[in-house]
């Protein structure tokens, strides 16, 4: 076949569109490793116009491919893109954490595709139609991927169905809430209550709440400790800052409020996800109970995150402030039990909950845990991460696809993406499983902030060769797209 371009030998093709490496609308891209909702194949997807419009099963080095160029990715795995539903990129007002143009850089370059961006960390905080107008308009021009809005749902909004409906209207896949302080303080917490409204509300637009779901039950495990107390740098205070009760207490109040979303229910049509599930033992076994109900049962679901089940508590340095998440990484035997649930389908999906800040919240120095800013920056990272520490748990492609792909297209209601069949958006990403490498600092990371990460240092395995968008080219080895053309999703 005369017509393959070889990526990684041939120089890169100057493109005739700013917004793909690519200078083609209509080509194919081959493998011996394309993974699809029917398994994993030999063969080769037509791309046209930014859609899948076939897809080949068969020896094609054989025969010919009819029209279009050919990329040919040899033996490297072609999957549909990442779709993370749970990513903070801090625009507007906080762009100096991350921002649309570095998160979304460092998305594409570990096979994002899609991206939601959560309502809080940036400023103001994405809690109504006027401030979503504003999120929407800071990202133009700036996203190298697609980038979907959640809206929040907090106090002063939730019993005031217009502002609700005005912020749905323009365009929010759906809201999120928190059941626990927030740190932000124009992000307040909601109660039982509150929820309840929302969901109300959402079951019209048929679209999702997204719950930070842990209630303060008691504080005096770090209640009482003098500045100098040197117990501040132990992440076993930190730990028990948070237990694990905290999580069980808020999903035994969320399933409570989310029977109203069964068939027949009060907020029949809206769904309750449970977002960055850390406990595996009572909190799941609340979640799975309410789910052997099955189609008869509350509309929920829940994801984990990839910190999750790479670390645990007893690995965690004093000081070490990088590993600091809300809720905490927990013992070596949770980690397992999250690992088990996932792959037994009790635990929906996989998100990044890439949540950076300025290095100088992390306060290195001091090593407070404490009073360090929580959130793990993660968001380049995650396909790797994932098939690192899944092998050890025999995790296969298309186990990866329907955690990062097939099921968060589902919760963000894009159903023309998360998987590649016919009609769909050419979303890819294509990597190397085989090719290891370290985090390390000639590792070329795109985050605002790399430092701030507790995987650097790693040695892992996974290595993006590219990412395609919509059919653009938008990152080849180390490569990025001149122009950013990603495109806001907005509901209709």
């Amino acid at each position: 076949m005369g017509d393959v371009l070889r990526w990684r030998v041939l120089p890169m093709l100057k493109s005739i569109s700013e917004c793909s490496l690519l200078p083609y609308d209509h080509y194919w891209i081959t493998s011996k490793r394309i993974v699809t909702p029917q398994g994993v194949i030999n063969g080769a997807v037509e791309v046209r116009d930014g859609k899948i419009v076939s897809v080949v099963e068969s020896d094609y080095q054989k025969g010919s491919l009819l029209g279009g160029k050919v990329v040919d990715y040899g033996n490297a795995v072609i999957m549909p893109g990442l779709i993370d539903v749970h990513a903070h990129l801090d625009e507007p007002g906080r762009v100096e954490w991350e921002g649309f143009s570095s998160g979304t850089k460092a998305a594409a370059a570990g096979g994002v595709t899609t991206l939601v961006d959560m309502p809080l960390n940036s400023f103001p905080s994405t809690v109504s139609e006027e401030t979503l107008r504003m999120k929407v308009e800071a990202a133009q021009k700036k996203i190298y991927v697609d980038v979907g809005f959640w809206g929040g749902l907090v106090p002063h909004n939730a019993f005031n169905t217009s502002m609700l409906e005005g912020l749905l209207h323009a365009g929010a896949l759906g809201l999120k809430s928190f059941m626990c302080p927030s740190g932000i303080n124009d992000f307040p917490m909601t109660n039982s209550t509150h929820i309840k409204e929302g969901l109300y509300v959402l079951a019209k637009f048929k679209r999702p709440l997204l719950v930070h779901a842990e209630v303060v039950l008691d504080s005096k495990n770090s209640e009482g400790l003098l500045d100098d107390d040197p117990s501040y740098r132990s992440y076993a205070t930190y730990l028990k800052s948070r237990p694990p009760s905290w999580e069980e207490a808020a999903i035994k109040d969320l399933l409570a409020v989310a029977q109203d979303t069964k068939t027949g229910g009060q907020a029949e049509g809206a769904h309750v996800h449970i977002v960055h599930l850390s406990d595996a033992k009572a909190s799941l076994d609340l979640i799975e109970d309410e789910k052997r109900n099955g189609p008869n049962g509350a509309s929920i679901s829940v994801e984990t995150c990839p910190h999750y089940l790479a670390f645990a508590a007893e690995e965690i340095a004093d000081g070490d402030t990088r590993f600091k998440c809300a809720p905490p990484i927990r013992d070596v035997t949770n980690r397992q039990n999250l690992w088990e649930a996932l792959i037994d389908g009790h635990i929906d999906m996989l998100s990044s909950d890439h949540s950076p800040s300025i290095p100088e919240l992390k306060l290195f120095d001091e090593g407070d845990f404490l009073r360090a800013w929580g959130g793990i920056s993660s968001l380049q990272y995650v396909l790797p991460i994932t098939w690192t520490y899944g092998q050890k748990y025999g995790v296969s492609f298309s186990q990866i696809a329907t955690w990062w792909s097939e099921r968060p297209a589902k919760l963000a209601g894009q159903k023309y993406k998360g998987a590649i069949i016919l009609g769909n958006d050419a979303d890819f990403a294509v990597w190397e499983p085989e090719v290891e490498f370290e985090l390390d600092e000639n590792y070329k990371t795109y985050h605002k902030h790399p430092n701030i990460s507790p995987y650097i240092g790693r040695r892992l395995s996974g290595k993006v060769l590219a990412t395609f968008v919509r059919g653009n080219l938008v990152f080849s080895e180390r490569s990025h797209a001149p122009a950013a053309c990603g495109s806001p999703i907005l509901a209709k």
